[in-house]
């Protein structure tokens, strides 16, 4: 993890480079693709899933204290955003499709103002940020 200063636009920018990003999340997808048949299962998409720690990060609920199913249900309903045509697996343009919606929401929530964040090696954050370092570097 680093510190890191960015704004929406650095996310934008990384979204709209198409080629690093859907490199960037065809990667993930490679990674998260267990059986290597080219879908993802929820059984596959599970832990990332739940490393999102949702209702603590975002809502400061315990999950500790949450019923097992009540998570599985909202487990399985962010599986589902990721599953536009219901066939319960999810593939590449999928997947694509709904880290850009993820990420450009990251991207409208940041603004234009330049904040501090805690971000994570190996996440799309690091890749944008390491992006705009490099093309900053290049225009020095």
């Amino acid at each position: 993890m680093s510190v890191e200063i960015l704004d929406g636009s650095t996310v934008r920018s990384f979204v709209e480079d198409e080629g690093a990003f859907n490199s960037s999340v065809d990667g993930r997808f490679a990674a998260l693709d267990a059986d290597h048949d080219g879908l993802l299962t929820y059984a596959e998409m599970a832990g990332e899933l739940m490393s999102l720690r949702v209702l603590e990060k975002h809502f400061g609920v315990d999950e500790a204290a949450v019923a097992p199913e009540e998570l599985g249900a909202l487990y399985r309903g962010l599986f589902a955003r990721f599953d536009r045509d219901g066939s319960g697996k999810v593939d590449r343009h999928e997947f694509r499709a709904e880290m850009k919606e993820v990420m450009l929401a990251v991207a409208n929530g940041l603004g234009f103002l330049p904040v501090q964040m805690v971000v994570e090696e190996g996440s799309f954050l690091r890749v944008a940020v390491d992006r705009e370092l490099g093309q900053l570097a290049r225009a020095a």
